[in-house]
């Protein structure tokens, strides 16, 4: 009948799409910004059969560091993979890039930490769950057991890792374990309300996203919307960054501002601003996953979608 049409078709649609998603490649390089760069890369590229989908590129000129992202094609490749990656790591040495290949078929996997807010934690299990988010969700990990049926209700791994004082180095330990066994490439912090060691920092480096609910670096540190409140602030912002050994200093990927006045009491600044954290949050989340992110120093550089394709794809 016409629902098993419906069901083969979308499955169909479902197998090409994957099909399409095994050759597809992206590189994000940075190198020392000289002459020949973008000509090298698009040569040896077109030389070995790769179709170049998109690119897109900046210069730091008071820095002289050059960025370029470079999303591919490998379905009519001339050559074959090692090929390709050794012609790659040449062409690095030679500019003495730093060249990140990420292959589309390989989703990143995920880990969430979480306390008792749920705003941003429920918005991205939605989002995840729509599709909005291309990534593997593995697990969430919360010092409190309050969100665990939420957990639960999306068939997500949720494991209780209580902290005091003393037993912080022994939890962290065990947080640790259960990123490496559930082979963990990004770590987000969900309104986590607890401040990482330098040393669990520093394993998983540019690679710990946090959300902060103030335009930073104004109102580093806690109750950010009390302290806007008293300032009598006109704009309330949420940030999203790296987080760093330095709290609420790490590169910044995405912010976010709303406007507020006299009238706004402290809970709605907390209203107002719940809304930002989760979109920052998100976007932020949606860029690292899609590799439009270069870290340099304490700045990033983001390839953000061009305005026509960003209204398409709703981000």
């Amino acid at each position: 009948g016409p629902r098993r049409k419906t069901e083969a078709a979308v499955a169909m649609l479902n197998r090409m799409t994957t099909n399409a998603a095994e050759q597809l490649i992206t590189l994000l390089v940075s190198c020392p910004d000289r002459r020949g760069i973008v000509a090298g890369l698009a040569q040896l590229l077109a030389g070995h059969g790769v179709n170049i989908l998109d690119s897109d590129q900046h210069t730091d000129r008071d820095e002289g560091l050059f960025f370029q992202r470079i999303r591919c094609d490998l379905a009519e490749m001339t050559t074959d993979r090692g090929t390709l990656t050794r012609a790659l790591d040449e062409v690095a040495e030679r500019f003495s890039m730093n060249m990140q290949v990420a292959e589309a078929k390989q989703k990143k996997r995920v880990a969430i930490f979480v306390s008792k807010y749920d705003h941003c934690l429920y918005d991205l299990l939605l989002r995840h769950r729509s599709g909005e988010l291309n990534c593997d969700l593995a697990l969430i990990i919360s010092n409190h057991p309050d969100l665990e049926a939420t957990a639960k209700q999306f068939g997500i791994d949720y494991h209780l890792v209580q902290k005091t004082r003393e037993t912080k180095a022994a939890q962290e330990a065990v947080e640790l374990e259960l990123l490496k066994s559930y082979q963990i490439d990004l770590v987000v912090l969900a309104r986590y309300m607890q401040i990482l060691s330098d040393s669990f920092v520093a394993q998983h480096k540019n690679r710990i996203i946090n959300i902060h609910h103030s335009f930073l670096p104004a109102f580093v540190g806690s109750k950010p919307y009390h302290r806007a409140h008293e300032r009598g602030v006109k704009l309330i912002g949420a940030t999203a960054h790296y987080a760093t050994a330095t709290l609420d200093e790490g590169p910044i990927i995405e912010q976010g501002v709303t406007r507020c006045s006299h009238r706004d009491a402290v809970p709605d600044l907390i209203r107002k601003g719940r809304d930002l954290e989760k979109f920052v949050l998100a976007q932020a989340i949606r860029w690292h996953l899609q590799d439009r992110v270069s870290v340099y120093g304490n700045k990033t550089v983001v390839f953000e979608l061009p305005s026509s394709l960003r209204r398409r794809a709703g981000s």
